[in-house]
């Protein structure tokens, strides 16, 4: 419990990097950000598949279609939505909507598929309500600091929540399929799955990147050179989203899928919020208004209750966690 806790933490300080990529590179479109990162990701799947070949190898072609899916709707659909939602409203707003929210859509997603094995709801509850009290708090600050904004400025903040809430749809599919599938997969090791999802993430990052920009030639938005006006900057910070914000983190928090049951795994991604919130004032150069603070406090109290009430739930009530073995002693599946 506590090292899937911990994991958990790790992956959302490492996820919280990628939300502020978008700020740093300003003059970049959205869908260059987004191929370009896990173009960096599977270029650096590459060698890590090379020192894990014997483990990849066991892996089976539903296996492969499965880390397929989930690097298309969980990794590049989500960046792309994300990058593009942060473009148009901030840091703050899309963060909390995408990556806040989550905690609450995974647990009772979680909960609700779990049948009698189940959290209590009751124990649900409470730490849902703290984390929508922060949510709201944060949020309405924001909102507030609207009422001043022109026309256009309200139109490319309610696209940027559209797209925002499309992507927390994603990534509310996402942890909950990648979970099962390592459940169901002991064998596998945190990085052996992170690599897979890097391999194939890397052809259609590919394909990705070359028609983005090949499209913005043709709208005369082009770039002279596929990397742009910086691509100094712009090739270091992909290879620093792939590298932190996508291998490391998927390592991470496969880790913590393994250890934690799903409901209570979910409610980490407050973690991503925390930090993603934190870079995103540090890079503004202003402490966060009070609301804010606030907002922050109740959805870190969500989160200690949740774990608290885990770890206090008597055996008899607490439903069973899959074990997780090492690939010395698991027989029953190929590694996934």
């Amino acid at each position: 419990m506590r090292w899937g806790t911990l994991c958990g933490v790790a992956a959302g300080a490492l996820w919280g990097l990628v939300f502020v990529v978008p700020l740093l590179l300003p003059d970049y479109p959205a869908p260059l950000l987004a191929f370009g990162r896990y173009l960096a990701f599977g270029l650096i799947a590459l060698p890590l598949a090379w020192w894990d070949r014997t483990a990849l190898a066991q892996l089976r072609r539903a296996d492969w279609l499965q880390a397929l899916r989930l690097a298309a709707i969980g990794s590049i659909t989500f960046y792309l939505l994300l990058t593009s939602a942060i473009q148009l409203a901030g840091v703050p707003l899309p963060t909390l909507i995408a990556s806040g929210a989550l905690p609450v859509a995974i647990a009772v997603a979680s909960n609700l598929r779990a049948g009698r094995a189940a959290l209590p709801w009751g124990q649900l509850f409470p730490s849902l309500g703290l984390i929508l009290g922060g949510i709201a708090l944060v949020n309405h600050h924001e909102l507030q600091a609207l009422q001043h904004s022109s026309a256009s400025q309200l139109q490319d903040y309610g696209l940027g929540i559209g797209l925002a809430l499309v992507a927390m749809l994603c990534w509310t599919w996402y942890p909950i399929r990648n979970a099962d599938w390592l459940r169901a997969h002991p064998g596998v090791s945190s990085r052996t799955w992170a690599t897979a999802q890097g391999l194939v993430t890397l052809p259609m990052a590919l394909v990705g990147f070359a028609i983005s920009w090949l499209w913005l030639q043709q709208d005369g938005l082009g770039f002279t050179t596929p990397l742009g006006p910086r691509p100094w900057e712009f090739v270091c910070g992909m290879f620093a989203a792939g590298l932190v914000g996508s291998w490391l983190g998927a390592l991470c928090w496969n880790a913590a899928c393994q250890h934690l049951p799903t409901t209570m795994s979910g409610q980490l991604i407050v973690c991503e919020t925390l930090s993603a919130l934190a870079y995103g004032f540090a890079l503004r150069q202003q402490f966060p208004p009070t609301e804010t603070v606030a907002g922050i406090a109740l959805l870190v109290a969500g989160v200690l209750w949740a774990l608290h009430s885990r770890g206090t739930q008597s055996p008899q009530a607490a439903p069973a966690a899959p074990a997780v073995r090492t690939p010395q002693h698991t027989a029953t599946h190929p590694p996934h």
